[in-house]
């Protein structure tokens, strides 16, 4: 996994992390190094249900090792913002078999 200049772009803007067990965490990238080891801060999980709404699960400042990170996007927060996640329902997220 190259992190090249895709990363170093989304540092103090706030992302999507989906880990290969299944996690979403979003945060604010703080910092990344040469293994993708990530660092979030004002971060929390989001927990899907098809029975209840998306549950979200304070984490704060948060480090993620590179080799279980599947999934590294940018977060549109004006349109995250605008989502009523209490009213959402998903599976959630299987583990990423590789």
């Amino acid at each position: 996994m190259s992190t090249g200049p895709g990363l170093e772009s989304l540092v103090d803007q706030t992302i999507s992390v989906i880990t290969n067990d299944g996690q979403n965490i979003v945060g604010v990238l703080k910092g990344f190094d040469q293994a993708t080891n990530i660092i979030l801060d004002e971060s929390h999980e989001r927990v899907y249900s098809t029975k209840e709404g998306v549950q979200q699960l304070v984490l704060g400042l948060y480090i993620i090792r590179g080799d279980n990170i599947s999934v590294v996007g940018e977060l549109d927060e004006d349109l995250d913002s605008s989502l009523d996640l209490s009213k959402l329902r998903a599976h959630p997220l299987k583990p990423v078999v590789h």
